[in-house]
């Protein structure tokens, strides 16, 4: 049968329920206790064998997911699941009422229902529920996929996510698994002192980044804003009105490209404390991943596909110039002289080498040769100061900046400054983004003078950093692409024949 099929055998059952006086949808479940609550407490079978279980003489209003039905007779037996975790019902005629063994004629895979009965074991060892009452929660009108098709194609999995998690088990605890992520970087956040705060997510000028922002446009005052594509400026502000460590989470925002790695709308930790420096946010980057993965996962040593990344501190340090020479096998001299690096970059292929600054171009080869080989944690320093408008230079050579980001696995994790707090010289390099942005560059930051404002009422010295929320769920959970670890990704809509052919 084709699913509209299905629906249509469903909605006579719906029936048949109705005229039994049934009620396909109430408005409350009755429900003592979770499932996952009595697999926890009564799952070793050698424990809590059945005469224990008898003898405690607890009865359980449990609900649940139909997955599995099974007739044998004068008894039917069927799965339940909740967050995951699974339960039998074991209906038997002589324990229920003419109506409850008519209604059990009238279950289908998918249904929500509620049991009520004793806890017991059968022969097999299998915990259980012996059934004296059930209660319909909503008839499924539409078969689980697996039913007719399963549902192996990934876009269909991304665009009906609820599917995805009923048929996946792995899916749900991917997702379980970053709930518990996130709550384990807020608990150590708080605990090293920070102070969870808000800022805005529309903002009259995008900044703290370069990137392509959304507009949009608010009618009562008549001006565009746009989806923050950072919160880092109002973060500094907080910095400069007296707090001393902040951190928010929450969405960002760009309107780029979509991959494996990228997702337009995505979740950002930014953190920023009064008085420290580059070092400084390393030592609790270190810290803070380490009990992330020893927390929530259980081990500091996890796989990575077919590989095994070590995440116990302290992690490796390269400079950007010797990331390069290493992994691209280039004499380190070499990218101490301006026209040796153009060389480079013209034999590495890297378009508009001739336009492009000495420092961009280090990037760029940075880019090409080392930074997918950065597997096991790597923090990688002394960036050019044309890849970074917001930081400090380096002590003694104001071409290079106190920056490190952090690649894990082949990407980039985190992201972090010494701040710049001089605002003559931040303007300056508000000054050359905006020249940028007149030579066609529109991912170049604007000018914000609120922000110029700010840091002349005095900003002291701050170290802050970024932390892609997306990706450490990524890398801790084994997932290889980001659309794993977001519940609803962003898909380009379906044509109408499209829609046709899935249903």
């Amino acid at each position: 049968m084709q699913p509209n099929q299905y629906r249509d055998v469903r909605l006579e059952k719906l029936a048949k329920l109705k005229a039994l006086g049934v009620e396909p949808w109430p408005r409350k479940a009755q429900r003592t206790h979770g499932i996952a609550e009595l697999a926890a407490a009564y799952a070793d079978a050698e424990t809590w064998t059945n005469e224990k279980l008898e003898g405690l003489g607890l009865t359980v209003s449990v609900m649940g997911r139909v997955l599995t039905i099974r007739e044998m007779g004068k008894s039917v037996f069927a799965h339940l699941t909740e967050n995951g975790e699974k339960i039998q019902g074991f209906f038997r005629m002589n324990d229920l009422t003419e109506t409850s063994w008519e209604t059990i004629k009238l279950l289908d895979m998918g249904d929500f229902i509620s049991l009520t009965g004793p806890l017991m074991r059968t022969k097999t060892g299998e915990l259980s529920v012996r059934v004296k009452e059930i209660q319909f929660l909503s008839k499924a009108l539409l078969p689980l996929p697996e039913k007719w098709h399963g549902l192996q194609d990934k876009e269909q999995r991304y665009r009906q996510r609820y599917l995805d998690l009923i048929s996946n088990a792995d899916v749900l605890k991917t997702f379980q698994a970053r709930s518990r992520i996130v709550s384990a970087v807020r608990r150590f956040m708080e605990e090293e002192g920070y102070l969870e705060v808000e800022t805005p997510m529309m903002q009259p000028i995008p900044g703290g980044a370069t990137a392509r922002p959304f507009i949009t446009h608010h009618n009562a005052l008549d001006m565009a804003l746009y989806l923050r594509i950072a919160p880092e400026l109002y973060l500094k502000r907080l910095i400069v009105g007296g707090f001393e460590k902040v951190f928010e989470i929450n969405r960002n925002f760009r309107n780029e490209g979509l991959s494996v790695r990228h997702n337009p709308e995505f979740t950002m930790m930014e953190f920023y404390a009064a008085g420290q420096d580059l070092r400084d946010m390393m030592a609790l980057t270190e810290g803070l991943i380490s009990n992330v993965a020893r927390t929530v996962v259980g081990s500091e040593s996890l796989p990575w596909g077919e590989q095994l990344i070590s995440y116990a501190a302290p992690f490796r340090r390269l400079t950007m110039k010797d990331a390069i020479a290493e992994f691209g096998g280039i004499d380190r001299h070499l990218l101490e002289d301006g026209d040796s690096v153009r060389t480079l970059a013209k034999a590495a292929h890297i378009e508009d080498a001739d336009k492009k600054t000495v420092g961009t171009l280090l990037g760029d080869l940075f880019e090409h040769h080392a930074e997918k080989q950065l597997i096991q944690p790597t923090f990688i320093t002394d960036y050019p100061i044309e890849l970074s408008p917001l930081t400090k230079t380096l002590e003694g050579d104001d071409r290079f900046v106190d920056r490190f980001e952090l690649f894990i696995g082949g990407m980039e994790l985190a992201n972090a400054y010494s701040e710049l707090n001089d605002p003559i010289d931040q303007m300056g390099r508000f000054q050359a983004q905006m020249d940028e942005r007149e030579a066609g560059n529109d991912e170049a930051m604007l000018l914000d003078q609120d922000f110029i404002t700010s840091l002349e009422h005095g900003f002291p010295p701050c170290g802050g950093e970024g932390i892609g929320i997306d990706r450490l769920v990524m890398l801790l959970t084994d997932s290889a692409s980001i659309r794993d670890v977001i519940l609803f990704p962003l898909m380009r809509p379906l044509k109408p024949h499209e829609s046709e052919e899935q249903e």
